[in-house]
């Protein structure tokens, strides 16, 4: 029987990336975007086949339509084996800046509850089956907050710790929680960064050693592993040194910079 994995933020980037390459593995797909039509377009250039994807519009901030998402693919494709909460937005803010909490609520709605809502159709039916992976897509940015980037590093560390409680509570039904930490990789995402990014991967390489992270059922995989050193690195390094490290870099781009 062909495996199902339902992807958030399908249209572009790392979500593109990582369906393309469960579709080349023989999956069936379940794409989730807020631009449907764009997805479309895309699987159609791609030359997939209709009889092996299935495209949801919904936006992950918005709870009921992300919920009614998950609910129909079930119904329409079944339960999937893999359902991955890719979808997420990066921002950078100033606090002292009164419209920039805005953009803080935002990335939120996003990153945290968008990935919440996303795993709540799939819990307990998979529970109940006693199999499947939930997967978190976080970021390396998640270990330590970057100046400028307050919003995207501390949503990002809550992807981690949030996935990391979940994955306790599905431990006892045999089903897996894993969470993805991309490094740099090079999407429309990071294209616009005005600072070094070390390490930098083309989607479709980190598209491969996600999926084999997924399949092995990792708890916690950085992407790439030389990040992972990295950021357990500066995950060490004492408050003073890191603050000396990071004085003077390029904060990261407000909302229309």
């Amino acid at each position: 029987m062909t495996k199902l994995v339902f992807i958030t933020g399908a249209s572009s980037g790392l979500g593109q990336a990582m369906a393309l390459h469960y579709y080349q593995q023989g999956w069936a797909l379940a794409l989730v975007a807020r631009r449907g039509q764009e997805l479309a377009d895309w699987a159609q250039a791609q030359g997939l086949s209709a009889a092996r994807y299935r495209i949801y519009p919904a936006d992950v901030s918005d709870v009921v339509a992300i919920t009614a998402a998950g609910r129909q693919c079930i119904a329409e494709q079944g339960l999937p084996d893999v359902v991955i909460a890719n979808a997420g937005i990066s921002i950078g803010m100033d606090t002292a800046i009164p419209e920039d909490l805005a953009v803080l609520q935002r990335i939120y709605a996003t990153n945290n509850i968008g990935l919440a809502a996303t795993f709540q159709p799939f819990v307990a039916a998979m529970n109940a089956r006693g199999s499947g992976r939930l997967v978190g897509v976080a970021s390396v940015a998640g270990i330590r907050g970057l100046p400028g980037h307050a919003g995207y590093c501390s949503s990002k560390a809550a992807v981690i710790s949030f996935c990391e409680s979940l994955r306790g509570e599905c431990r006892p039904y045999g089903v897996k929680v894993v969470t993805i930490a991309p490094g740099y990789i090079a999407t429309p995402l990071t294209s616009k960064n005005r600072y070094r990014m070390p390490f930098l991967m083309q989607p479709a390489d980190f598209a491969a050693r996600a999926y084999a992270a997924i399949e092995a059922g990792a708890s916690l995989r950085f992407i790439p592993w030389q990040m992972g050193v990295v950021a357990r690195a500066m995950r060490l390094l004492p408050n003073a040194l890191f603050d000396r490290l990071l004085a003077g870099r390029p904060r990261k781009h407000r909302q229309g910079e």
